[in-house]
């Protein structure tokens, strides 16, 4: 069975594929605000969204997402999401482990048009840092 993926879901992760956060201004609304369960600021603009991801690419320059499962109702669209890459570059202050991570997580966007206008995403955070060695 072949999974098929919104088109703004698949701009933004072949993007991300590729190194470049740009493509967010595609996917997301101007004013969308994204919801991050773990992060710092928990509710954030899409420029923030951008510097946020672009520092996990910079810790993981060969990161590779993949779709697992989408599913639309109305206006909400739910992904679920993996993650694998090598720690390669710093994450924030904490230098580069050269370990591999494979990490999971969900999404579930609020779409107008084809553009996210809210987001609220969770992913295993503390299961990626443990496996990098930067946590126990």
């Amino acid at each position: 069975m072949n999974l098929t993926v919104t088109k703004y879901e698949r701009v933004w992760i072949e993007g991300l594929n590729r190194g470049d956060v740009s493509v967010a201004d595609e996917a997301f609304a101007p004013d969308c605000v994204i919801h991050i369960a773990g992060a710092p600021e928990p509710n954030i603009s899409v420029s923030a969204f951008k510097e946020l991801v672009a520092g996990l690419l910079t810790a993981f320059p060969d990161l590779q997402i993949t779709v697992e499962d989408q599913i639309i109702a109305g206006d909400k669209v739910a992904t679920r999401w993996s993650a694998e890459g090598t720690n390669t570059g710093p994450l924030g202050d904490t230098p580069p482990t050269g370990k591999r991570a494979k990490f999971e997580g969900l999404i579930l966007d609020r779409v107008v048009g084809e553009q996210v206008v809210e987001r609220w995403e969770q992913w295993d955070q503390m299961g990626m840092l443990q496996q990098i060695s930067v946590i126990q």
